[in-house]
């Protein structure tokens, strides 16, 4: 198993009525020349978990970041209008804080990252992620 160090958060980019599943974002990262999709969760509106890369494989999600790092991406980011927002459901924000808490105990120390924080031309996740998910669990 390779070193993990970071949790780095996403979303997809869709406006409310769109869809990103796991399989939905694989075929997109598939049609940008990855080798599959570049994150290792993806966190639906009804707070299903869906898995993607799998945790023994870099992710593609956060250049210079891939190699120690755990990309988790959610279903959403933008408004009706286009426009980067936090549309997370009540069940993701459920979802996501169970899962960045069993990641956390899998590999302890590890920090939560927003991507804009790597990357500041960046929305994306378009929420705090460090100062939400700042404590251990």
């Amino acid at each position: 198993m390779r070193t993990i160090n970071m949790i780095i958060m996403h979303c997809s980019a869709v406006r409310p009525w769109q869809r990103s599943s796991a399989a939905d974002i694989e075929r997109w990262h598939r049609e940008r020349g990855f080798s599959s999709i570049g994150y290792h969760y993806v966190v639906r509106r009804d707070g299903s978990i869906e898995p993607g890369r799998p945790l023994q494989q870099a992710g593609a999600h956060c250049r210079g970041y891939n190699r120690h790092s755990i990309g988790i991406c959610y279903e959403g980011g933008l408004d009706k209008n286009g426009k980067a927002a936090d549309t997370r459901t009540a069940k993701q924000k459920a979802a996501l804080k169970r899962l960045t808490e069993e990641l956390r105990r899998m590999f302890p120390g590890c920090t939560v990252w927003g991507h804009h924080d790597l990357n500041p031309k960046k929305a994306c996740p378009c929420f705090d992620a460090r100062k939400e998910y700042a404590s251990p669990p």
